[in-house]
């Protein structure tokens, strides 16, 4: 390799893709910390190993170092960018089912009421910037401008009563697939034999 070849900066794929800026968003950068502001609302966060640079319309996102990691930083830097805009523009959504018998949701305030089969109702507050809208008691949509946020909120939710392999009974997101095990009425009907 040549000392030429050397000195210039290894890019990486996602990170040289410059982030498009919609009409309505405005973006601004006070050394690491991003402030992106949208018709949806404002979204703050801290970058590391990236610079920033604004063109007419798009932003580009520059590796500080040379390296391995500034590399990793530099398509992560981009990426967190692209979902703080596109946050602030469309929103996220998620969606997760309650599957049952006597299994249901209840929205108290910022507050879920679960019943999942435990001797008790649980209790789970929404964290601030998530909206949740309840459907027939059963189906649980949850919107943020924070796509980070909604995703450990959601994964959080889910986890208070994932899904059985036997009947599949818990807290699934909406289109997942459960593996189901057959049980042990298998192993009864194949010893009477």
């Amino acid at each position: 390799m040549s000392s030429e070849g050397q000195s210039e900066f290894v890019v990486s794929r996602v990170g040289k893709a410059p982030v498009a800026l919609p009409p309505k968003v405005t973006v601004a950068v006070a050394g690491d910390v991003v402030t992106v502001k949208g018709p949806l609302g404002t979204l703050v966060r801290t970058f590391k190993g990236v610079t920033f640079e604004q063109q007419a319309g798009q932003i580009l996102v520059h590796p500080v170092e040379n390296t391995r990691t500034g590399k990793a930083l530099h398509g992560l830097g981009r990426n967190l960018l692209r979902n703080m805009v596109q946050g602030v523009t469309a929103g996220y959504k998620k969606e997760l089912d309650v599957q049952g018998v006597g299994f249901k949701v209840e929205q108290i305030g910022q507050a879920l009421k679960l019943s999942v089969g435990y001797s008790h109702p649980v209790h789970f507050v929404l964290p601030k910037g998530v909206e949740c809208k309840i459907d027939k008691l059963t189906h649980i949509e949850l919107t943020s401008t924070d796509k980070e946020l909604l995703g450990q909120t959601a994964a959080t939710l889910r986890s208070i009563r994932s899904p059985e392999p036997y009947k599949g009974k818990g807290i699934r997101y909406s289109g997942e697939k459960v593996r189901q095990k057959a049980g042990k009425s298998g192993g009864k009907g194949a010893k009477k034999k």
